[in-house]
């Protein structure tokens, strides 16, 4: 027979207590709130000093003058390249990618994703050159790419000068200079250089990531400044507005239409204006004629991709983000020498948020 323990007063009571404690403890797990976090995003470093102004002013409205805030009230984004931006959300914690290479409608749908342009801009040319200041100095896309290739070595090359017949230059070695991660600054540079040259389109291409054939990299926008800044002789490519911002001397560039241009907005505008956006194609945009006279060469979008399964209140908050920053930061887009998207695009896009991510509501900030 097997005898069955009996428990006295005491123990029962305190078996009892315990009981109810496990229980309370799982109830509350049950019930507890979610833990609060941050709008989670990575990519492109083109477009990180813009994103991370429009986070700050996304906190700023949720907190609305008061002294309380909340991890979720904030955003987290780490420039990590356009590349590796994307990448990043095989990570189910990343809410968003922020690329300046946009994917093909048909990936962008077999992966369940949405994509949508933020900011545009323009990839410019600068040249570290003592006594050459900003815009003084010309290059064409072919005696670039000669220079990346390595046939043009030297700043004196008669290919340099016959550009530059005004301009005193160098008898020094060209110091080439490039990103080292995948970046859609890459993919903009490199694409002008395969527009421009037949035996760089063969052997490199274009690309968030090539191998280079010459020269020293570095990683991100900030660090590629940074390193040609300290570098004399040096030439690379760098998002405009981060240039004049370090003030450093940038080239003009010749055109298709044989201008020379100097990098400014309203020419990356002129480059940018015959864009036709097509919201069934993820917002791809296919390149138009555009005032080719007046175009910069190497105009950039920035998109932001998010994905369709995060949950409808983590794509809100990503979307009331975005929403903020079309409706009130695009003189902070502008300041900081971006051009802002456009308010007939921003009406398209919500349309398409509503159809492809569940976007009912007005725009405005998700409680």
């Amino acid at each position: 027979m097997i005898k069955i323990p009996v428990l006295s007063r005491s123990e029962w009571r305190a078996t009892k207590a315990a009981i109810a404690g496990v229980l309370c403890a799982a109830a509350f797990a049950l019930c507890a709130p979610a833990r609060a976090e941050p709008i989670r995003g990575a990519g492109s470093t083109f477009a990180a000093p813009i994103i991370n102004q429009w986070s700050r002013d996304y906190e700023a409205a949720r907190t609305d003058g008061g002294d309380f805030t909340s991890p979720d009230w904030r955003v987290d984004y780490e420039p990590v390249g356009s590349l590796a931006g994307v990448m990043r959300l095989a990570q189910p914690e990343t809410d968003f990618a922020a690329t300046d290479a946009p994917l093909p409608p048909a990936e962008i749908e077999r992966r369940g994703w949405t994509q949508f342009p933020i900011v545009m801009g323009g990839i410019v040319v600068v040249a570290n050159i003592e006594g050459i200041g900003a815009g003084q100095l010309r290059l064409s896309g072919p005696v670039l790419a000669d220079i990346y290739l390595g046939k043009v070595k030297n700043w004196s090359d008669p290919a340099i000068k016959a550009l530059n017949p005004e301009v005193e230059l160098p008898d020094a070695p060209i110091e080439v200079l490039h990103r080292q991660d995948g970046s859609g600054s890459t993919l903009s540079f490199t694409t002008f250089l395969s527009a421009s040259s037949a035996e760089w389109k063969e052997k490199h291409g274009a690309d968030t990531l090539i191998e280079w054939p010459l020269g020293r990299g570095e990683k991100g926008t900030g660090g590629l400044a940074a390193f040609v800044a300290a570098t004399a002789n040096s030439i690379a490519y760098l998002e405009y507005g981060q240039v004049v911002r370090a003030g450093l001397p940038f080239a003009s560039l010749q055109n298709a239409a044989g201008a020379f241009i100097r990098p400014e907005p309203a020419a990356f505008q002129a480059g940018l204006g015959a864009l036709e956006w097509d919201a069934a194609r993820g917002f791809h945009a296919e390149q138009g004629a555009g005032d080719a006279s007046q175009a910069w060469p190497m105009a950039v979008v920035t998109y932001a991709i998010v994905p369709r399964d995060r949950g409808q209140g983590r794509i809100n908050r990503v979307l009331d983000l975005f929403s903020l920053a079309f409706s009130q930061g695009a003189d902070e887009a502008s300041a900081l020498g971006y051009i802002p998207v456009s308010p007939e695009l921003v009406g398209r896009m919500e349309t398409y948020w509503a159809a492809s991510l569940g976007r009912k509501a007005a725009p405005g900030l998700s409680n």
